[in-house]
This record gives C-alpha cells, sequence and structure tokens, in this order.
C-alpha cells in the first residue's frame, strides 16, 4: 500500500511550473460533458477517477471497518481533498479543482465498495471451487488425497452445482 501511496504523491505532487492555478467546476464539468470524444478529456477522466482506486481498495482489503459507507466515503473525499489542498499550498503549477477531489473520491468510494461488497460475498481467493480456496488443514488431508484430476472435470462441477 505504501507503494501506491508513493504513486499517487508522485503522479499529484510533481511540480509542473509556479504557482497554482484554479479550476472552476463548472468549467471543468462542462469540459468532461462536451469533450468526451477527446482522447485527453477521457484520460484526465479516468485518470482522476482511478488515482486513488489501488490505496483505498487495498485499505479496505485489509482494514474491514473501511467498509462501511460513511467511514469510506468521508476518507475518500478527504482524501481528494488533501491533494487538492496540497497542489494549491505547494508551488508546483498545478490546477486545484474541487471536481477533480470528488472524481478521486468517487473513484476510491468504487473500489473501497467493491472490495466490501466482494468480502461480504465471501470472496477472499480466486474464483475456484471452494476446496481450493481453504488451505488444506491436516483434517482436510484425506479430502486431498482422494481428489484426482477428474474432480475437475466439466460433469463434476455440474454434480456439485445441483
Amino acid at each position: 500500500m505504501a507503494t501506491s501511496l508513493v504513486a499517487v504523491a508522485l503522479i499529484t505532487l510533481t511540480p509542473q511550473g509556479s504557482g497554482w492555478a484554479w479550476g472552476s467546476p463548472l468549467d471543468e464539468a462542462r469540459w468532461y460533458l462536451t469533450g468526451l470524444d477527446s482522447t485527453a478529456t477521457i484520460e484526465q477522466l479516468a485518470g482522476n477517477l482511478i488515482l486513488l482506486v489501488v490505496p483505498f481498495g487495498l485499505a479496505a482489503a485489509r482494514w474491514p471497518a473501511l467498509s462501511h459507507v460513511r467511514v469510506l466515503a468521508s476518507l475518500s473525499l478527504a482524501a481528494g481533498g488533501t491533494i487538492e489542498l496540497l497542489q494549491w499550498a505547494l508551488p508546483l503549477g498545478r490546477v486545484v479543482s474541487p471536481l477533480d477531489a470528488v472524481l478521486n473520491a468517487f473513484g476510491a468510494l468504487a473500489a473501497g465498495l467493491v472490495v466490501a461488497l466482494g468480502r461480504a460475498m465471501g470472496l477472499h481467493g480466486p474464483l475456484l471451487p471452494q476446496q481450493y480456496t481453504k488451505s488444506l488443514s491436516a483434517d482436510d488431508d484425506r479430502r486431498a488425497d482422494a481428489a484426482d484430476a477428474g474432480s475437475m472435470s466439466i460433469e463434476s462441477l455440474r454434480r456439485q452445482a445441483r
């Protein structure tokens, strides 16, 4: 998770000049909505949406308390707002935009909710038959020894599904 936070800092806090510029939320929203046929607009939109996906996805996986929507929404808005505040406070030559903070927060919130949903559904590993998602204990050794290559056949999986 530390690596993803360093990447976010490098992406958002690398100087691109000096001072800062204000990005009017209405102007930016208009730019996004009217420029969806532009590669530059799509890249900017996607970049803002995915910026905090990895750190918040990992954090939600690590700390189940982040599965609560209010906590996750508050933290994601705080993270997006902090990025914009730092871009304003430091002379980086960046555009400070509340809309960017909201887009960052939306992506972070979506990532956290996907992880929480996966946890609620019991998805703790790859989507494989249950016998392969558990680590084998001493009690399971007999079952594992009895399993053969045919246990993964289509017919075997159909029987298990019934």
